[in-house]
């Protein structure tokens, strides 16, 4: 292990190595190199991307004692000896990333003796969880205040191999989870942890840290953020969208989140009043049919008018016909949709219109005596569906 490439200098971005062995697994070629500065999927730190020779490597895993770098064409045309270029970007990246998280964690420690239980890397945040039911802002505002003096002191990162017997000289976050081959990460005075990943060779290679957001995990908080270039990116998103939404409001940036509280709130109001103003157009609707029913009877058909709404109307004509049943039909696009109601003083069961309706148009409905729904397909219009419940009745 200590004599792959990508541990025996992190920073290298291309190398020469011998093809050692060609093959395919689930129709996904790869190749075996004598040495690889390409790093593999592990510990929570995504594989490398690049070339070999002018093969497009997609994929590194190590698979047992050897690591497959499975590319995109014809294995077979592969010469002897390859040439290796790495996506410095994303590696770099990775590291950023992956380094931040080990100062990120150690700061929880140290201020607030926190561990973290888990690691993930994504293509545009990284997380931790961290085992505490919760966190406050004052205290996510000291951990990141820490962490980002800890780059700007621009430590030195070390890494040694060292066997389990040599463990307990060192004041390890953790315990490591491998008796032989144990690499540590080391930033000298501040963290020392098993960690088989890439991290840059200083701490100021991390840039800064910005914690993004929390969300609550089961038992443990999950910490969300960001590490060097990714910073500057969130921040250039986050800009752009203020600055859209200042414009959309005619306010400067600086104002507009009142803006937009204010623009919520008046919002509410309108909804709320326009729904007042819906009831009562209801009520006014109601009464219309009312007036116009007979033998106390109120049957009525719509075209696209939803279930919801011919509940509503429903409800507020038995409210005001106490010895009176109301059935309403609409047509919906491909369906057909239906309620009956009755007042409070009518004994007769709703779902006795329900059952002998809904086997006409292939429907499903549901309810109690006092009020049934349902709908199905349209082998009838709406008005001829409102002639076949009249007719139970």
């Amino acid at each position: 292990m200590r004599e792959l490439l990508y541990y025996q200098d992190v920073m290298m971005q291309q190398f020469t190595a011998q093809v050692v062995r060609k093959g395919k697994e689930d129709m996904r070629p790869y190749v075996v190199l004598s040495n690889t500065a390409f790093y593999p999927t592990g510990g929570g730190q995504p594989h490398d991307t690049g070339k070999i020779s002018h093969f497009a490597v997609v994929d590194v895993e190590k698979v047992d004692d050897e690591i497959r770098h499975y590319i995109d064409g014809n294995i077979d045309a592969l010469e002897d000896e390859v040439r290796g270029h790495i996506d410095w970007a994303r590696r770099f990246d990775h590291m950023q990333q992956h380094c931040g998280q080990h100062i990120l964690t150690a700061a929880f420690v140290e201020l607030f003796d926190i561990p973290t239980v888990s690691f993930h890397l994504g293509t545009e945040l990284v997380t931790i969880d961290i085992a505490t039911a919760q966190i406050t802002n004052e205290q996510l505002a000291q951990v990141e205040k820490r962490a980002n003096e800890i780059i700007l002191e621009n430590r030195p990162i070390e890494t040694k191999w060292i066997s389990k017997e040599e463990l307990s000289s060192y004041p390890l976050r953790k315990d490591v989870s491998v008796d032989e081959d144990i690499r540590l990460v080391i930033i000298p005075h501040y963290d020392y942890n098993g960690c088989g990943g890439t991290h840059p060779t200083s701490t100021g290679q991390v840039s800064s840290i910005k914690i993004m957001g929390t969300e609550k995990m089961k038992n443990n908080i999950r910490v969300s953020f960001v590490c060097g270039n990714r910073v500057l990116q969130q921040l250039a998103m986050r800009k752009s969208v203020l600055s859209d939404v200042a414009r959309q409001l005619s306010v400067p940036e600086e104002s507009a989140a009142e803006a937009l509280r204010k623009v919520f709130n008046d919002t509410k109001a309108t909804e709320k009043a326009l729904e007042d103003a819906k009831n009562q157009l209801l009520e006014y609707e109601a009464k219309g049919l009312i007036a116009a029913s007979r033998e106390g009877v109120v049957g009525a058909s719509f075209e696209n008018r939803s279930v919801q709404a011919l509940q509503k109307l429903g409800r507020a004509v038995v409210s005001q016909l106490d010895e009176g049943i109301c059935l309403l039909v609409a047509e919906n696009e491909d369906k057909i949709q239906f309620i009956a109601a009755r007042g409070s003083q009518v004994n007769k069961s709703m779902k006795e219109i329900s059952g002998a309706i809904l086997p006409l148009i292939n429907g499903k409905g549901g309810g109690n005596d006092a009020f049934v729904q349902g709908g199905g397909e349209k082998h009838l219009s709406a008005a001829e569906l409102l002639e076949e419940m009249k007719k139970v009745l």
